[in-house]
């Protein structure tokens, strides 16, 4: 009888264990479960917030690069009307002197002919 009960108890005994280990070994997987879960979302967060900010950098290269061109584009177009206006200025300019000039010319010269005849 007493080996029936010891084997009784060790049977009992190795199934607590089992049931104990069982147990543990549930633990461990939520545990490490949980954990993997964690690290996967880390992961997942960098990568996104990484894809995030190459998206948002690439968008404000596009704006400045664009504001940029559309600055200098006027500033370029301002510099071309102020050259053009003078340019247009002075051959204005030139052409009202060689107009007045010849008026000038034309005003006199018969005063000179004039002048040598007699």
């Amino acid at each position: 009888m007493q080996v029936l009960a010891r084997y009784i108890d060790s049977t009992s005994r190795s199934s607590e264990i089992r049931q104990t280990d069982e147990r543990t070994d549930g633990r461990t997987d939520r545990r490490t479960d949980r954990q993997t879960d964690r690290q996967t979302d880390r992961q997942t967060d960098r990568q996104t917030d990484r894809h995030t900010d190459r998206q948002t950098d690439r968008q404000t290269d596009r704006q400045t690069d664009r504001q940029t061109d559309r600055q200098t584009d006027r500033q370029t177009d301002r510099q071309t009307d102020r050259q053009t206006d003078r340019q247009t200025d002075r051959q204005t300019d030139r052409q009202r002197d060689r107009q007045t000039d010849r008026q000038t010319d034309r005003l006199f010269i018969p005063d000179l002919y004039t002048l040598y005849i007699v």
